[in-house]
């Protein structure tokens, strides 16, 4: 099984015939940034252009992004370039002087939390979240140990790479560090509440007989990285009650998962009504300004705030907090929620109507505009099927419609299209994809 996000939909050099100008550009980003990065698509994708949910190459042709989260309400979004322009020509300063728009953006943003949730900390990226709201448990309960999912990505500092499994095998896990396995409601079935949260438990037991003190269990509230699982509503309450009654705190990571995207709320922890001791958030929140941030309850970080001084000259600044302003506005004003939830069950509700034709659809599941398909090889067995959703995902970059892949067995369809997505969008989406499964599968 592949459990290296990065490779999951990854570009490998010499597998896949190119023309010469790919080539030749591929050629040069290895040398220049080294080989670290990686690429999407088995032929990569020239983009020079964005509006909306299109992305275009440089001879105009126009793809269909259903999967950038980042520009979560469409690409190039008018109101934000304004925003981010008119402040940058304006001010451009950070948090140790004072400035308003910091205080009324806080402000708004807290209101949308449970009352408990009481500060707003920022930051430029959601690794720094991460890593600000690890630091802040660890002070807060003593300890040091960290329960996650298996295939979890949280970020890529230093600490947080110690419990993101997704980045592979290659990056280690900290002594400090359990995983448990996603709440698959697919194969677990009925008991995968409970189960999952026995897991939780367990985890946090084997870290006291190592001798290490318990700090926090953090998810992200769609379980993205790990297969897409949304529910039902209301199961991470179990998992969450293992974490407290050890002495953890809850990391609601929203990274992913916040900002309207499972249509039922503004947060994804919503949806399983349970509150959080902190909740991080990043990549939508600035439509693609590096913009961050943690919300945190007012005990849990009363003493760090005594005794750590915390300053992010980026984190917060008054053009991050524009941009940051102007995407909340569009949230609002355009009910982007609701056509989360609206568009979402649409495009759902027709790809389980696809099974019937392709049963190795095993199952389609999300929340809102974040969908999981779980591409199987036998619908008895449900035996995960990388090479199908790679496949898949790789056709339909043929056909100009863009998706990605995840799971530890690399065989979900992730999808995961801006917030404004309509249902004429998910219509061509549909009928596209209609197409390349014809094609693959018969």
């Amino acid at each position: 099984m592949n459990t290296d996000a990065g490779m999951v939909n990854a570009f490998v050099a010499g597998k896949t015939e190119l023309d010469t100008a790919t080539t030749e550009m591929i050629r040069r980003r290895s040398e220049l940034l080294g080989p670290a990065y990686r690429l999407f698509y088995e032929r990569p994708l020239h983009l020079v252009r964005g509006e909306g949910v299109w992305l275009y190459d440089p001879q105009g042709e126009a793809y269909l992004d259903a999967y950038n989260n980042v520009t979560s309400i469409g690409h190039c979004r008018p109101e934000v370039v304004e925003a981010i322009a008119d402040q940058a020509a304006t001010l451009a300063t950070n948090t140790r002087y004072i400035h308003q728009s910091i205080l009324d953006y806080a402000e708004r943003l807290l209101a949308t939390m449970p009352d408990e949730i009481g500060h707003m900390m920022f930051t430029c990226t959601g690794s720094d979240a991460n890593d600000l709201a690890v630091r802040i448990a660890q002070s807060y309960t003593g300890g040091t140990g960290i329960v996650v999912t298996e295939t979890a990505y949280h970020g890529i500092t230093q600490s947080v790479s110690e419990f993101s499994p997704s980045l592979g095998e290659n990056v280690d896990l900290g002594p400090h560090v359990r995983t448990v396995p996603a709440p698959d409601s697919y194969r677990m079935g009925a008991g995968m509440a409970e189960e999952f949260g026995d897991a939780v438990a367990a985890a946090f037991t084997d870290l006291k007989r190592h001798g290490i003190k318990p700090a926090l269990f953090i998810c992200d509230g769609i379980f993205a990285s790990d297969g897409v699982f949304d529910g039902p509503a209301g199961f991470l309450k179990h998992a969450v009650a293992a974490a407290k009654a050890a002495g953890a705190l809850y990391i609601a990571d929203e990274v992913q998962s916040g900002f309207g995207r499972t249509g039922d709320a503004m947060w994804g922890f919503q949806r399983h009504d349970v509150t959080p001791d902190l909740v991080t958030m990043g990549k939508p929140m600035g439509n693609g300004y590096p913009v961050a941030g943690v919300a945190v309850r007012p005990d849990v970080i009363e003493e760090f705030g005594r005794k750590a001084r915390y300053f992010n000259t980026f984190g917060g600044n008054a053009v991050a907090v524009r941009a940051a302003a102007a995407v909340l506005d569009v949230i609002q004003k355009e009910d982007l929620v609701e056509n989360a939830r609206k568009v979402g069950n649409y495009l759902r509700e027709r790809m389980r109507g696809l099974q019937a034709q392709y049963p190795q659809i095993g199952d389609v599941r999300g929340a809102g505009l974040f969908i999981g398909v779980d591409m199987v090889a036998n619908p008895e067995t449900k035996t995960p099927d990388a090479a199908l959703a790679t496949a898949i995902v790789n056709g339909l970059r043929d056909e100009k419609v863009l998706i990605s892949g995840c799971a530890k067995a690399a065989n979900v369809l992730k999808i995961r299209p801006p917030l404004v997505f309509t249902q004429d969008n998910a219509d061509y989406f549909l009928a596209v994809l209609q197409r390349v499964l014809e094609r693959t599968l018969t």
